[in-house]
């Protein structure tokens, strides 16, 4: 069933990125209230739960109180680092011929800026090149001051470092990239049993969570192809042993090990779904390409209606969350999946376009039941979309060539 509207999907793209690109790609996060400075003027800041409680409000609000309550706009490392991939593919589309979204050459300007900002946003004083969010995070699980370096943040900005290399050929993105896998194997706790391990979130924690391991484990697998340093594969294999471990027999993962973090949802199986189909790229494991397919079998089954309403979790539609539209297309695109599904993806797209996306051209955060929560959010919503039809557009132009 495909949706019964049809939108103008370059000009939405268009519209996004000149509002991304008129707000300097700064901006707020779900996540970014402990960034309050009349919070941090009190004792509260030092609770963990009024910390969690603090976090919850500005995430749950459908009012933004971020300039009431002094929280500032800001670099995201890794949205940065989701926009420099977004315009390394810009740069391969505009290259291939295609220059609706800007010529090599100002795309090229912009991949050098970009590049060079998500550099200077490192965390210092670890092993390697590694990166944070800038805004002190408490879950249900552990805490991270501001710009406490994780596997997640750092897969995604290493990843783009790469990918501006690969075009640049500037040796400072490959050097910096490469030492992110120190990060990694130095400074990321393990939980190792034979020929299985899983990667922590971050140095601070010891958690089991599937998506941040297996984000780690892709890393590592892309830096054995520029260093052909072997510890790195095996590594990146004991890491997706261990995840594919924890794969449900219907194909699923839940989102970790801990009894809070038992559920399913649609762009964190993405997520896993595109590690292990890089891992595959460097490797020859057969148990991986069962554990991929099976993974991707329920992922397209269970987490988007036929009208292109995309679902967060498994069995429950609301909240429908700007992520998981985004991830689609990533998760398709990097498989190679997109041609196959291509009016899954433009019925999820439309839908999105039409009920998600505002008329300054920036994308909601979540819609729920009753209140839906339409702020801007740089990192999670804009960046993310920005990411996605980047992906989307290249490879679509590709399957016509």
């Amino acid at each position: 069933m495909e949706y019964k509207y049809k939108v103008d999907k370059e000009e939405a793209f268009i519209k996004l990125k000149h509002y991304c690109e008129q707000e300097k790609f700064q901006g707020w996060d779900p996540y970014d209230g402990l960034n309050s400075k009349l919070f941090q003027r009190t004792p509260l800041k030092n609770s963990r739960l009024a910390r969690l409680a603090w976090i919850q409000l500005f995430k749950r609000n459908p009012i933004n109180l971020r300039s009431i309550l002094l929280v500032p706009k800001g670099y995201n490392a890794k949205g940065i680092g989701l926009f420099l991939t977004g315009y390394c593919n810009l740069y391969k589309l505009a290259s291939s011929g295609n220059t609706n979204f800007g010529s090599p050459d100002d795309l090229q300007k912009e991949i050098v800026k970009l590049a060079e900002l998500l550099i200077k946003l490192q965390t210092e004083g670890y092993s390697g090149a590694c990166w944070g969010y800038n805004f002190d995070w408490q879950n249900r699980v552990f805490y991270q001051p501001r710009y406490t370096p994780t596997v997640v943040a750092t897969s995604f900005c290493a990843d783009a470092l790469f990918n501006a290399y690969e075009i640049i050929k500037d040796k400072k993105y490959l050097k910096t990239a490469l030492s992110a896998a120190k990060f990694v194997t130095n400074d990321l706790n393990r939980l190792e049993q034979g020929n299985q391990l899983f990667f922590s979130y971050s140095p601070l924690d010891t958690s089991q969570v599937y998506n941040a391991s297996l984000l780690g484990a892709r890393l590592l697998a892309r830096c054995y192809k520029y260093s052909n340093n072997d510890n790195y594969l095996q590594l990146a294999r004991k890491a997706i042993n261990a995840s594919i471990e924890m794969q449900k027999p219907d194909g699923s993962w839940y989102y970790g090990a801990d009894k809070c973090q038992n559920w399913i949802d649609s762009y964190h199986t993405g997520f896993n779904l595109e590690c292990i189909w890089e891992y595959l790229q460097y490797s020859n494991d057969s148990n991986a390409v069962k554990a991929f397919e099976k993974g991707m079998n329920f992922y397209l089954d269970n987490f988007f209606l036929k009208d292109g309403q995309p679902k967060y979790y498994h069995n429950s539609l609301f909240p429908i969350d700007i992520h998981s539209p985004a991830q689609l297309l990533v998760t398709l695109a990097k498989t190679g999946k997109l041609k196959s599904n291509i009016h899954l993806a433009e019925n999820v797209l439309n839908w999105t376009i039409i009920n998600m996306k505002s008329r300054k051209g920036f994308y909601y955060y979540q819609m729920k039941k009753l209140i839906s929560s339409k702020i801007s959010y740089m990192r999670w919503a804009q960046a993310w979309m920005f990411y996605g039809y980047s992906f989307y557009f290249l490879k679509y132009n590709e399957s016509k060539n």
